[in-house]
């Protein structure tokens, strides 16, 4: 018989909680998958003002508080998918991630999607490996 995978749920307060029926990340042996996330403020849950370069930073904010809370740092993400409700919006990703990571960077995807929860212009998740 198959047993189920064994795992644990990552939460933090420095990070927006979840809004739907999800956890902020999941870690399974030396992997956690952090949850998109959105430009919240973790204190008030609403989405931030600012321009859009603002938002990403917020958003990348918002994962590596996820990451800290899982034992992990941006240089354990492997992975970032990246959503952007326009795509005209990806030179500042580029700018955000330049700032905020080291190199050598992780692997990226970029997509381009119709619309994001609570009206949000980006939203970005990470798979982190701690080993």
């Amino acid at each position: 018989m198959i047993q189920p995978a064994t795992h644990q749920i990552i939460k933090t307060e420095e990070a927006p909680g979840a809004i739907g029926a999800y956890s902020q990340a999941v870690q399974a042996g030396d992997t956690v998958y952090i949850s998109g996330q959105i430009p919240l403020d973790p204190a008030t849950g609403d989405l931030i003002d600012g321009d859009i370069e603002a938002q990403i930073e917020r958003v990348f904010d918002n994962i590596e508080a996820v990451a800290r809370a899982a034992g992990g740092t941006f240089d354990h993400v492997v992975k970032f998918t990246i959503y952007l409700t326009d795509m005209d919006n990806f030179g500042a990703v580029n700018t955000v991630m330049e700032r905020k990571l080291a190199t050598p960077y992780p692997a990226r995807a970029a997509v381009g999607v119709a619309a994001l929860p609570k009206g949000a212009a980006v939203e970005a998740d990470a798979i982190l490996v701690l080993g």
